[in-house]
């Protein structure tokens, strides 16, 4: 199938285009693949991508080309996470054909929560809120897990117990190794880990947040181990034992028979 390329260059770059990364519910950009067609995203850079449900859609990163390449397996939803250069992003990627689910009730649960939010349909499509509480918090993480609002359209403003209740539920989630703060208007992840934390906490960031947060990634990721030499392993794991015992070993003279000297006669 990699001999049919199909491509997509334009607004899905600007995931990776933004000063600095940003994560968090909503997704930053939405993608519907056809059954049984690959595509290559080209990206100005990519180098590393995971799906959430690889059975509907693997991702894998070419950073040398720049792309990436999303295959799809089954219909359904997948997210999938990109990572370039200290920053990410979360697509979400639909493989058809998929009914969209109507997202009235949780808008209105969103509205009652917020009382001032406004969302607007449409080309110009945004939504705006104030967080006071973690009703209004929660409420609004699960809205924009919807379809409806994708992140450059939103507009919230936090108010600081509730920054700091985000903090939380991001320290929550840390693995072992990683911690994360505030800077100014950002989050400021670092420590030190292996290849799977360092994703665990990405994918955690993304969960557990709502809205658009800067984010500076100082992570130091453990390069995994290299494989042993096997060949060198069996040799110092050899024993005598293992050894035949005439293995190099020269067989030893036959016996050489010595005539017996004469009598003297008497």
């Amino acid at each position: 199938m990699r001999g049919r390329r199909m491509y997509v260059i334009g607004g899905l770059l600007g995931a990776l285009l933004a000063p600095a990364a940003a994560l968090a519910w909503p997704v930053d950009q939405a993608v519907t693949l056809e059954p049984g067609k690959e595509r290559f995203q080209k990206l100005t850079a990519v180098d590393w991508a995971e799906s959430d449900a690889p059975s509907v859609v693997t991702a894998e990163a070419l950073p040398q080309s720049g792309e990436l390449l999303l295959t799809p397996h089954d219909a359904g939803i997948a997210r999938v996470l990109l990572y370039a250069e200290g920053r990410f992003a979360v697509w979400r990627v639909m493989v058809g054909p998929i009914e969209l689910q109507n997202t009235e009730a949780q808008l209105a649960a969103a509205k009652k929560a917020c009382p001032d939010l406004k969302a607007t349909e449409g080309v110009e499509r945004s939504l705006t809120a104030t967080v006071n509480d973690n009703a209004c918090r929660l409420a609004l993480r699960t809205f924009l897990k919807t379809h409806a609002y994708l992140a450059p359209q939103l507009e919230l403003t936090f108010a600081v117990p509730q920054l700091q209740a985000q903090l939380e539920d991001f320290a929550a989630g840390m693995p072992p190794g990683l911690t994360v703060r505030y800077s100014g208007a950002g989050l400021v992840l670092s420590g030190k880990t292996d290849r799977a934390g360092h994703r665990k906490a990405l994918w955690e960031l993304f969960n557990r947040a709502v809205g658009r947060v800067p984010l500076e990634d100082r992570t130091e990721v453990e390069a995994p181990p290299k494989p042993e030499d096997s060949t060198k392993d069996d040799a110092v794991d050899a024993t005598v034992s293992d050894v035949p015992p005439d293995a190099g070993v020269a067989p030893a003279p036959p016996p050489v028979k010595r005539k017996a000297p004469p009598k003297k006669p008497r």
